[in-house]
């Protein structure tokens, strides 16, 4: 019975790490990664698209983002969207193709970085408690509506908690590794 409870909610807590994963993917880094391009929507074809589903997207060396668009009229809209997104660099057009190149990052740009991690990691535990107390009202009220036993709530909630205790520490471990990807220079 305890398991059941965690199963039926194990979707949830593992959105909140897909979630965590993709939100630090999306942190620039000193190395060149094609994922600071996930959010950025270009207007094409009279309505916006994911740059992926528009250009293909690669990585030839370690500061270099290469894009090349499918249709080489919509090169100008993607060069438009990347200078109007948020990562902070500047596409070159060539006119086939566009380069980002990454910029070195200085030491106060890497803690300013580490800081930015650190509060994502923080907004990722505080989903997963958000989960967790979903999961506990409902197992408090399965016992007040005399569905399950006192026993058997206390079983559950034992359970609950080792598991999420489980998922902070993955937590943790993946906003220690992108701490060590940022400051590796």
């Amino acid at each position: 019975m305890a398991s059941t409870f965690i199963a039926k909610h194990k979707p949830d807590f593992d959105k909140v790490i897909d979630h965590l994963q993709a939100e630090l993917n999306a942190i620039r880094t000193g190395r060149a990664n094609s994922a600071i391009l996930d959010s950025v929507q270009v207007e094409a074809y009279g309505s916006m698209m994911e740059l992926k589903g528009v250009a293909s997207i690669s990585v030839p060396d370690a500061k270099t983002i290469t894009i090349e668009p499918w249709d080489k009229s919509v090169l100008h809209a993607i060069e438009t969207a990347i200078q109007k997104s948020d990562i902070g660099i500047n596409p070159v057009n060539d006119g086939k193709l566009i380069r980002l190149t990454m910029p070195q990052m200085t030491e106060e740009s890497r803690l300013r970085l580490v800081k930015v991690v650190k509060e994502k990691i923080e907004e990722g535990r505080v989903a997963m408690r958000q989960v967790r107390e979903k999961v506990r009202d409902e197992v408090i009220a399965k016992e007040k509506a005399k569905e399950i036993p006192e026993d058997e709530r206390f079983k559950v909630l034992e359970e609950l908690d080792k598991y999420v205790k489980e998922l902070g520490g993955e937590i943790d471990a993946i906003g220690e590794k992108k701490e060590e990807e940022i400051m590796t220079v």
